[in-house]
């Protein structure tokens, strides 16, 4: 399965975030799994359900520990059997687009 998620502090008086998520993307890089993180999202690869939300769960558990209040954004792809999708997803989207990554996009995801 596949878990896209943001996780952002609210309510601490700043707009500057990039120090608190950067907490939450370090759980997710500590966890082990398979993960790309973007400008809007961070994504995880997970073989189960609780696997997968045991990380969120820890990520949004370290930006609250330093904000008063925390945003969520979650969405899955629930694929059993399935896996090394993170990378494959782009690739098959690269490969219709006659493989033509723009400059500076890894179309293997890694």
């Amino acid at each position: 399965m596949l878990v896209a998620f943001s996780v952002a502090p609210s309510g601490g008086g700043s707009d500057s975030v990039g120090d608190v998520v950067a907490e939450a993307v370090r759980v997710v890089r500590e966890s082990g799994l398979p993960n790309e993180t973007t400008s809007m999202f961070t994504t995880i690869e997970a073989e189960t359900w609780d696997e997968a939300m045991d990380v969120v769960k820890r990520a949004v558990e370290a930006v609250q520990a330093r904000a008063p209040r925390v945003s969520l954004v979650l969405k899955a792809d629930i694929r059993p059997g399935w896996s090394g999708q993170l990378g494959a997803k782009v690739e098959r989207i690269e490969a219709a687009l006659g493989g033509d990554a723009p400059d500076g996009v890894d179309p293997t995801g890694s």
